[in-house]
Formats: structure tokens, C-alpha cells, sequence
């Protein structure tokens, strides 16, 4: 890609979320090139890579697996201190029907809100935590992991550094609790939020 065309890229991804390349066949090292177009490439702790390509997470189901890879809704990693900005996702192998991707744009679950409700959940804080999620998955592979995983406070309401807007920061697979307020009511405020997130456009 020359750089107008990876500008053009990155504008849309800015304003779409999401967006879709058919067709298209890549490399591991070419996929890894271009999303160091974008910034630093990411670690994930729990997963390692293929040899010699620790930043590729390597996503696979069949009619065997015990568990599917994102199947309940989350934002990648949010455990992580600075969370990866976004994920490239290469399918290889699809199956004829089924078996989708979905995207839920968090800026439209904000501007959904009341005014009041928008001021007050921009002063809490989540607490973001990947060990009760990864250690559950070795479990269901049937492994051992006594490891500890990342841990991290975020904003429950972020605003993108490039497009300005606000987003909802909270999902039941990472977030545990709410910073700073007592443990009943943290549950209420993230349920609220995880029914809220469910409702239509």
C-alpha cells in the first residue's frame, strides 16, 4: 500500500468501526506488515502465536471444540494497560453458513444514554482483569494455569484519541468491578450496561 491508500484506509476504518476486505490472500508477515502500518504490534498473555509470529493470534473451532473464541461479547484484551487500538481479523476457512463475526459500535450504546446517565458514568472507573477469563479457558482445554494475567483500571467512558467521540469501556468478559463503589452496586452499574448495550438501533 502506498500511503494515500493506507490513509484512505485508516479514514474509513475512523469513521466505520469496522470495515471488509474481500477476496484478499496475505502472509503471516505480510498481515503483520500491515498492521504495523498502524502502531505496535500486540502480545496477546494468554495465547502464543504460530513459530515465529508471537503478535499472530491463531483463532480455530470445528465440530470438536469445547469452546469457540469470542462468543460472548468483549473488547480485546481491555485487561491490558493500553489495550491494542483495533484487530485484523483473516478468515481462512469459513463454513458455508454460520459461524459470523458481529460488531456492536459502542459510540451509538453511549449516545444512547440520558444526558445524566452519560455525566455519571463518565466519573467511574472499571477494573479490567484477564486472569478469571484466561484461567477459565485452560480449564475447558484441560489445562493447568496457575498464571496471573494483566489487570488494569479504565475509564468506563473513553474518548478516541482521533475521532474525538465517546464510547462505553466495559464488557463481561474482561471488567470485574467497578472502582470505588461498593460491590452490589458495581454489579447493578455493569448489568445496566450489558442489557443496555443489547438493545437495537
Amino acid at each position: 500500500l502506498g500511503n494515500q491508500q493506507f490513509q484512505e484506509i485508516h479514514d474509513a476504518l475512523m469513521q466505520h468501526q469496522v470495515i471488509l476486505f474481500r477476496d484478499q490472500e496475505m502472509s503471516l508477515d505480510q498481515h503483520k506488515d500491515f498492521g504495523r502500518r498502524f502502531g505496535p504490534l500486540h502480545i496477546h498473555p494468554h495465547a502464543p502465536g504460530p513459530e515465529g509470529h508471537p503478535e499472530i493470534l491463531r483463532i480455530h473451532a470445528d465440530e470438536n471444540s469445547k469452546q469457540v473464541a469470542g462468543h460472548r461479547w468483549h473488547s480485546d484484551v481491555s485487561c491490558d494497560a493500553e489495550p491494542p487500538m483495533g484487530s485484523i481479523l483473516h478468515l481462512h476457512t469459513v463454513p458455508p453458513t454460520g459461524g459470523d463475526t458481529l460488531f456492536a459500535s459502542m459510540y451509538a450504546a453511549y449516545d444512547a444514554l440520558s444526558e445524566p446517565m452519560q455525566a455519571f458514568l463518565g466519573t467511574l472507573t472499571a477494573i479490567h482483569d484477564g486472569t478469571p477469563n484466561y484461567q477459565r479457558r485452560s480449564k475447558v482445554a484441560g489445562k493447568d494455569d496457575a498464571r496471573s494475567y494483566p489487570r488494569s483500571e479504565h475509564p468506563v467512558i473513553r474518548t478516541h484519541p482521533v475521532t474525538g467521540k465517546k464510547a462505553i469501556f466495559v464488557n463481561p468478559v474482561f471488567t470485574q468491578a467497578i472502582k470505588d463503589v461498593p460491590e452490589d452496586e458495581g454489579k447493578a452499574i455493569l448489568e445496566f450496561l450489558y442489557e443496555h448495550n443489547k438493545k437495537p438501533e
